[in-house]
C-alpha cells in the first residue's frame, strides 16, 4: 500500500496542464484585402492564421472557402514592413523554372509563370508576372471582368499564345451582360463555364482552328442565297468554340458588324474577332439545346445546359458520357480558382 501511494503521489506531479498562449503558433502577416494571395501562402486574421488554397484577393478568412484555418496564433500579425527582396539578377539565356524570381535591370522584381530560357521579363510577359516582397502583384483589369489575368494564366497553362487575356477583356464590350448578370456568385459561375466550354473545344486554348481538315470542304451549305463567297472549304471551325459553316459565320459577323463571310479568317487572325464570335454564341445561340448558355446560367438551369446548347446531339442524353465528364471537370476546377461553388445540374 505504501508503494501505491507513493507512485500516486508521483502521478499527481505530472498532470498535464492547458496550453498556454505562449506555445501558440506566432501569427503571420496580417491578412490585406488588397494583397493577392496564392496557394500556400499564410496570413493572419482575428486570432488565427490562414492558408490561402488557390488564388484569392479581397476574399475574408473565416468566410471564404478559398482559406483553410492553420490554427489560432499570438504575437505579431499587425502591418509591417515587407521583407527586403534578396533575389539574384536576371540574366539574358539563363534556365528559369517555374517560380523562379528575378531582379532585372530596372530595379523591379519578377516571377517567371512558365518555364523560359531566360526571356526579357519586360517583353515575355506571358513568361514573366512582376513581383512584390509580399507576393505576385495582379492589379484589377478595368473592364470588371470577374476572372484575372493571374487567374486566366492558370486556368489556361499551356495555351496558345494567340488567346490573349486582352483579347478576351476587349471583346466583353460586344455582350455586357456575359458574367455581369445576377451576384457575385453567379458572375463567377458564368465565366468559369464559358471558359470550361471553351477549354474543351479548343483543347485548353491550344487549337485555333479545327484540327480535321477533311472536314473542311463540308462546312459550306450552297443553298444559302448567300452561297459561300469566301470558297467552299473556308468555313472551318475557328476560334474558342470553334465556329463553323458559312451561315453562323454569317449570322456572327451580321451581329457584330464584321465581314466574317467574306473574310472568316479573321477569326484566326484577330484574338478580339475569335473571342468575340464565342461570346456571340454564348449569348445568342441555343444550339441543340432550348436556351443560350448565358441564360442557362444566370437562370439557375445549371451548367449541363450550356453542354446541351453546344454539343447536346453528340453529347447528351448518354451519347458521349466521358467528353460531358470531361467539360464538368474542367468547370469544377475553374470555379474552385475563382472560389465559388459550381452549382447543380451539372450534367446533361
Amino acid at each position: 500500500m505504501a508503494l501505491l501511494a507513493v507512485l500516486a503521489a508521483a502521478a499527481a506531479m505530472f498532470v498535464v496542464l492547458p496550453m498556454s498562449a505562449a506555445s501558440a503558433a506566432a501569427c503571420a502577416t496580417a491578412w490585406s484585402p488588397s494583397a493577392v494571395y496564392t496557394g500556400g501562402m499564410v496570413a493572419s486574421h482575428n486570432g488565427s492564421n490562414w492558408q490561402a488554397k488557390w488564388w484569392t484577393q479581397n476574399e475574408t478568412p473565416g468566410s471564404a472557402a478559398v482559406w483553410a484555418s492553420q490554427g489560432s496564433c499570438t504575437g505579431g500579425g499587425g502591418p509591417t514592413t515587407p521583407p527586403t527582396c534578396n533575389h539574384p539578377n536576371w540574366a539574358a539565356g539563363t534556365w528559369y523554372a517555374t517560380g523562379s524570381i528575378v531582379r532585372y535591370t530596372n530595379g523591379q522584381y519578377y516571377i517567371a509563370e512558365h518555364d523560359n530560357p531566360g526571356y526579357d521579363p519586360t517583353i515575355s510577359t506571358w513568361y514573366w508576372d512582376p513581383y512584390s516582397c509580399s507576393g505576385p502583384t495582379d492589379p484589377p483589369d478595368p473592364s470588371g471582368f470577374v476572372v484575372s489575368e493571374a487567374q486566366f494564366n492558370q486556368m489556361f497553362p499551356s495555351r496558345n499564345s494567340f488567346y490573349t487575356y486582352n483579347g478576351l477583356t476587349a471583346a466583353l464590350s460586344a455582350y455586357p451582360g456575359f458574367a455581369k448578370t445576377g451576384s457575385d456568385t453567379v458572375r463567377k459561375q458564368e465565366a468559369a463555364a464559358f471558359l470550361a466550354n471553351v477549354n474543351h473545344e479548343t483543347g485548353g486554348l491550344v487549337h485555333i482552328v479545327e484540327q480535321n481538315t477533311a472536314n473542311y470542304p463540308h462546312y459550306c451549305d450552297s443553298s444559302q442565297p448567300y452561297g459561300c463567297p469566301a470558297g467552299q472549304a473556308a468555313y472551318y471551325g475557328r476560334g474558342p468554340i470553334q465556329l463553323s459553316w458559312n451561315f453562323n459565320y454569317k449570322a456572327a459577323g451580321d451581329a457584330l458588324g464584321l465581314p466574317l463571310l467574306t473574310n472568316p479568317w479573321l477569326v484566326q487572325n484577330d484574338a478580339a474577332v475569335a473571342w468575340k464570335t464565342g461570346l456571340w454564341y454564348w449569348n445568342t445561340q441555343n444550339g441543340p439545346g432550348t436556351m443560350t448558355p448565358h441564360n442557362a446560367m444566370v437562370n439557375g438551369s445549371g451548367f449541363g445546359e450550356t453542354i446541351r446548347s453546344i454539343n447536346g446531339a453528340l453529347e447528351c442524353n448518354g451519347g458521349n458520357p466521358a467528353q460531358v465528364q470531361s467539360r464538368i471537370n474542367s468547370y469544377q476546377r475553374f470555379t474552385q480558382i475563382l472560389g465559388v461553388t459550381p452549382g447543380s445540374n451539372l450534367s446533361c
